[in-house]
């Protein structure tokens, strides 16, 4: 958890090569090579008319959060195993998509949740495999490098 959360550190850091692919009025979305597998990174920014404590209720990693509620992407999010207050093992599971064309996943990751003095907050994750968490039948298992995101609060 924490190798994934220095990773994520390092990409907020390195402005290098991000393109942008789509924007909205709320919402800019960028892509770069990943120098870890075969494929690219992607980002996701915008900034909320609200706290930084109230937009990181909606997306913090946790049973019985938000996140499952406005996020169609996210059909239920378990904890599978508390490690510390801010390390678990978390499983999320998708719905099918595309008209049922892709398949309903399940991941399974190890969660780290961090606040900086300047009162950023970061939640990272990365794939780990748990004897409690074995494979369902009816989900294909999803595999996820490090990810996460960034509550980042901006003046005013």
């Amino acid at each position: 958890a924490e190798a994934a959360a220095e990773q994520l550190r390092l990409y907020r850091r390195d402005p290098e090569g991000w393109r942008g692919c789509r924007s909205t009025g709320e919402v800019a979305v960028s892509w770069r090579p990943s120098s870890e597998f075969a494929g690219n990174l992607y980002k996701g920014e915008g900034i909320l008319p609200a706290s930084p404590q109230n937009v990181w209720e909606c997306i913090k990693p946790v049973a019985g959060g938000l996140r499952t509620k406005w996020d169609q992407n996210v059909k239920d999010f378990e904890v599978i195993e508390t490690i510390s207050d801010t390390v678990s093992v978390c499983r999320t599971t998708t719905p099918s998509a595309c008209m049922r064309i892709i398949s309903p996943r399940e991941f399974v990751d190890v969660v780290v949740m961090k606040q900086y003095e300047d009162g950023t907050m970061q939640s990272a994750a990365t794939n780990v495999e748990h004897p409690l968490c074995p494979p369902q039948p009816n989900l294909v298992r999803g595999f996820n490098y490090p990810c996460g995101c960034f509550c980042i609060p901006v003046p005013g």
